[in-house]
């Protein structure tokens, strides 16, 4: 699962998702909607954090 934040608004599994709010959803829709630019996949800090530790 992955967070994104709306580009747009749009309806997902029966639920509006607006524009501007965070949501998370599974990996494949979020890969598909930030190619299509419905969606932006965000890197929370603790995602941030470990990574940062990593490299």
């Amino acid at each position: 699962m992955l967070l994104v934040r709306m580009n747009v608004q749009t309806a997902y599994h029966g639920e509006i998702f607006r524009e501007g709010k965070e949501y998370e959803v599974d990996d494949s829709t979020a890969n598909r909607w930030q190619s299509s630019k419905i969606a932006t996949i965000v890197i929370d800090s603790e995602q941030k954090e470990i990574e940062d530790k990593e490299n």
